[in-house]
């Protein structure tokens, strides 16, 4: 029998939710099963799009939940969401940054909010469809977040902002399971959803046309301005400045004769200034609000390796601690496209030692 105070299972209408809440079942705990409807369609104006929160999706979960005989709830956090998640994504977005919202969501709204309504129900755990791994190190007296065992589905960079407290009460069933042994369960047992597509997109911007979703959020027309060569020459129109981020070399349409990426952004002035490719690497950053898991604070110098975009390999660096809670990053060979907004996640072996929030790049040309 599993743990007498249960578990609450984060049950999104996917397949990897669906299983994590089989396999609570089958290790005898007393589960009940929530959707956290995070936005109404209407919201961000998404009714023509799949959603993470659609019907469908809610309609898919509670019938998982009733061949799983477990209780199932929906509830709407919808205000919550726009407040804490799309209203901080587009102030960065107008500001120049490139936000991760995913990141933020765990942060600010989905393992807070699960955590409330498990003490609610006294239900001690809460279980989600992550690939990740938690552990306990009792030589530390800390928990620790760990890689998924198999690297290719491996999210513990969207979870680097758990807290502690947090970590005790989690569990990520699917941690050590390969994707296509969870489809195989969910066809075993005839889940509705067993083939159901992984959502590649932002849940609220499906299609990834981050520019067009702000102009429908917000109601504003972002005005096109001028792109400016390395050198500052004006060497053609954009579209306005929110739409593009660092790197983006698609949809510029640009004729210089060679490739060409954006390598910055002015709001202030709404220029876009590209350059080669060269130009995008930078040999270290600044991070600012970290969130530390496998140690209590970093007090020197520390030798890891480092993500700084979900799909990215770790490089090697060895990160500084600075004055305010500020941390230096060095890599051992300059990075590309190192953007500011998003989030640097720190790893030891398979343990996530930190993760927060990059400031600013420095030394693009130290080391070139």
């Amino acid at each position: 029998m599993g743990e007498t105070g249960g578990a609450l299972i984060a049950m999104s209408g996917g397949v990897d939710s669906s299983v994590a809440a089989w396999l609570m079942v089958e290790r005898g705990w007393r589960c009940m099963g929530l959707t956290m409807r995070q936005y109404q369609d209407d919201t961000c104006h998404l009714a023509a799009f799949p959603t993470c929160c659609s019907p469908q999706d809610i309609e898919d979960a509670r019938q998982v939940a009733f061949q799983l005989d477990i209780p199932y709830q929906v509830m709407d956090f919808s205000a919550a969401f726009r407040t804490r998640v799309i209203d901080k994504f587009v102030r960065v977005y107008e500001s120049g940054g490139t936000p991760n919202p995913c990141v933020d969501c765990n942060r600010y709204m989905r393992f807070t909010t699960l955590l409330e309504i498990a003490d609610q129900h006294n239900l001690s755990h809460v279980v989600t469809g992550h690939y990740a791994r938690t552990a306990y190190d009792p030589d530390t007296g800390r928990w620790l977040l760990k890689k998924a065992l198999h690297g290719e589905k491996d999210q513990s960079y969207m979870l680097c902002r758990l807290s502690q407290s947090q970590l005790a009460r989690i569990i990520f069933p699917l941690g050590e399971m390969e994707k296509a042994q969870v489809r195989e369960i969910a066809e075993e047992h005839y889940f509705v959803n067993a083939r159901k597509h992984d959502s590649q997109d932002i849940c609220f911007i499906p299609g990834g046309d981050y520019g067009a979703f702000l102009e429908r959020y917000t109601g504003k027309t972002y005005p096109a301005g001028d792109y400016l060569d390395m050198q500052g020459n004006v060497v053609g129109r954009h579209e306005g400045a929110v739409r593009y981020t660092l790197g983006q070399r698609r949809g510029l349409r640009l004729a210089m004769g060679e490739p060409v990426y954006v390598t910055g952004k002015d709001m202030v002035a709404n220029t876009v200034t590209v350059g080669p490719n060269e130009a995008l690497f930078s040999s270290s950053l600044l991070a600012e609000d970290m969130n530390w898991i496998a140690i209590a604070d970093l007090t020197a110098p520390m030798r890891v390796t480092a993500k700084t975009r979900y799909r990215q390999q770790e490089q090697s660096a060895l990160v500084t601690p600075l004055e305010g809670g500020q941390v230096r990053v060095d890599f051992d060979q300059p990075q590309r496209a190192v953007t500011p907004g998003q989030a640097v996640v720190l790893y030891d072996g398979d343990n996530v030692v930190g993760g927060g929030t990059i400031l600013s790049t420095t030394g693009e040309k130290e080391q070139r």
